[in-house]
């Protein structure tokens, strides 16, 4: 079965009733896993992202739609796996999903744009 990778986007915030040693720890542990899975061909690289955004649309650009979310994606990496579940198991093991962070899984759809293929981009009224 061909290989695949698969968007992780890291969602959320650190629990308010975690204790910051404890983080750390998490912290440390998904760097080892990290490193262990790039070295592995598990993983690709990414990144964190800082806080500052700027949401551009149709002549109009400011600092996000939702001001309020701009910090929920926190960083992006990538999966390299045969399936959308062996992708999300490889994330499940990720330390830091113990205090509160989430991780959402995306496949890369590999064919180019088309206004009569369906994609998220289309209407439902077009379907």
């Amino acid at each position: 079965m061909p290989m695949n990778d698969y968007l992780v986007l890291s969602r959320g915030q650190w629990r308010n009733d975690a204790q910051p040693e404890a983080v750390q720890q998490a912290i440390d542990a998904f760097y080892v896993w990290y490193e262990q899975g790039l070295a592995a061909g598990r993983l690709k690289p990414g990144s964190r992202l800082q806080p500052e955004v700027r949401f551009v649309a149709d002549g109009l650009v400011t600092d996000g739609p939702f001001a309020e979310t701009k910090e929920w994606v926190g960083g992006y990496w990538f999966i390299v796996a045969e399936t959308l579940e062996q992708a999300a198991a490889i994330a499940a093991e990720n330390p830091c999903l113990r205090f509160g962070l989430s991780l959402e899984i995306r496949p890369l759809e590999a064919t180019r744009a088309h206004v009569t293929v369906a994609t998220n981009e289309t209407p439902a009224s077009w379907r």
